[in-house]
């Protein structure tokens, strides 16, 4: 199993104010012994904008480096899939973020419903799934041609949260070239501590294994990461260190190992300022745990 370290990591939460370049997240990425790197698209990163030739000069850095690329993950804030305007949009910008996979070598495109939880009221809840999951099937299409896949990475801090609308979306869309990515502190709280769900709560018996379980056949890519049962901020999942949170991996590891056509790990260490500290010591775990 190769082993990547998400690089959005050194540009939010605590290193807003200073975020690093893409040239000197991989650097400290290649250095603590990873495989690759899961591209962010934010700024000043690899952004939709960005030109041939900085395309060209970040393909020659992480060559450089040895660094694989596991995925990326555009930027795509200011498009909200849920509004019928931003159809067209969306799908263009979906183009340019698949061209940048194709040409970058990585094998898929993170997205999400952009929409905080509760900012849709229940008479369009359901009208708001079904477009969504026409938006993603008309993009997966897209995907297909430039042999990319699209990973929806659902989590507490954007609707659709809840396990059963996971798996309602999913076969919605209903494309090869859409698949589920499977963010372990994102399972924890979307699953077993229903954080931040519209209407009633719900939660699944057998912790993360049992969301495991009830997706699978149906990951494409997963983060690999603790959880403590809190939020960040009060919005999204706060990624905890291994052994610092609530997840039991010596019984999930044999189900992560499970998962079928996953050629990366990428460990997911967003929103903290002490990431040269754990960067070693989670590969590490990690290696084990795959193995």
């Amino acid at each position: 199993m190769k082993i990547s370290f998400g690089s959005w990591a050194f540009i939010f939460g605590p290193h807003a104010r200073t975020p690093l370049n893409l040239g000197e997240s991989a650097r400290r990425i290649a250095a603590a012994g990873y495989d690759g790197i899961e591209i962010s698209g934010f700024p000043p990163q690899l952004t939709l904008d960005t030109t041939a030739g900085e395309r060209a000069e970040a393909m020659r850095i992480l060559s450089d480096l040895g660094l694989g690329v596991s995925g990326y993950a555009p930027d795509f804030t200011m498009v909200n899939p849920l509004i019928e305007r931003n159809r067209e949009r969306y799908l263009d910008n979906a183009r340019k973020a698949l061209d940048l996979c194709a040409e970058m070598g990585s094998p898929s495109i993170r997205v999400d419903t952009i929409a905080a939880p509760g900012s849709l009221p229940d008479i369009e809840y359901g009208a708001a799934s079904r477009r969504l999951a026409d938006l993603w099937r008309e993009a997966a299409e897209f995907a297909a041609e430039r042999k990319v896949h699209i990973v929806w990475e659902f989590e507490p801090g954007f609707v659709f949260n809840k396990p059963s609308e996971v798996v309602e979306i999913y076969e919605r869309v209903g494309h090869p070239s859409f698949q589920i990515l499977f963010d372990l502190s994102h399972a924890y709280m979307c699953g077993v501590a229903g954080a931040r769900q519209q209407g009633e709560v719900e939660t699944l018996a057998g912790g993360v294994g049992g969301f495991l379980e009830l997706l699978s056949g149906r990951i494409g890519h997963l983060h690999v990461v603790d959880s403590d049962g809190t939020l960040y901020g009060e919005e999204t999942s706060t990624h905890c260190p291994f052994g610092e949170g609530l997840i039991a991996f010596d019984q999930l590891g044999p189900k992560l190992r499970g998962i079928p056509g996953l050629a990366w790990w990428c460990v997911d260490l967003s929103f903290r300022s002490d990431q040269d500290r754990v960067l070693r010591s989670s590969l590490e775990f990690v290696r084990k745990l795959s193995s």
